[in-house]
């Protein structure tokens, strides 16, 4: 990556690669800590974060902290596009898997079963006017979808890119949303 190019960041990335990403993961970065930013960016502003299903590892406090930590980092117009589980998912197997302390891979460490509001209000209360919901079940159990940008961050456990819902059912998505700086 040219020193020039756009700055883009993968947060909680595990083994995820994405061509023209800076992967992260603990202990290099530390969402929740300001130094570990500082020390892996230096003044160097992000154009955009992404973090897929990492948030529901964290508190909501937690999670305000570390969206703040990526709000001072990104510039202005950038994006950090969060994915986590959806709480307002109708099927009653998908919760009892990703509710905290379910039954699904890392279930046992999830410390919050967000929905769209509750995920929009912690972007809001970090510091981000205005947020795009891009998937997501609303209280009544109606998905919802807008077009997005790959450029912003691919999400694999999303409703087109999930292998489980290759028949064409909705078994697996994400709550997905973008807060703008």
């Amino acid at each position: 990556m040219k020193y020039y190019d756009k700055l883009k960041v993968i947060i909680g990335a595990s083994q995820t690669n994405q061509k023209g990403w800076i992967s992260t993961d603990k202990p290099y970065l530390d969402v929740l800590k300001q130094e570990d930013w500082k020390n892996l960016f230096g003044g160097r502003e992000i154009n955009s974060i992404v973090a897929e299903h990492v948030w529901e590892h964290l508190t909501y406090e937690q999670g305000v902290i570390a969206a703040k930590n990526c709000f001072c980092y990104l510039e202005k117009g950038g994006r950090l596009r969060i994915a986590v589980p959806d709480g307002n998912h109708p099927n009653p197997h998908y919760i009892s898997w990703i509710k905290p302390g379910g039954f699904g891979d890392g279930a046992e460490d999830h410390k919050v079963l967000y929905t769209v509001d509750m995920i929009t209000g912690l972007l809001k209360n970090a510091g981000f006017n205005t947020v795009d919901v891009i998937e997501y079940f609303d209280e009544s159990g109606n998905f919802h979808q807008s077009d997005w940008k790959l450029e912003h961050g691919f999400i694999n456990r999303s409703k087109d890119n999930d292998p489980r819902n290759w028949h064409g059912n909705n078994v697996y998505s994400s709550l997905i949303v973008d807060g703008i700086k």
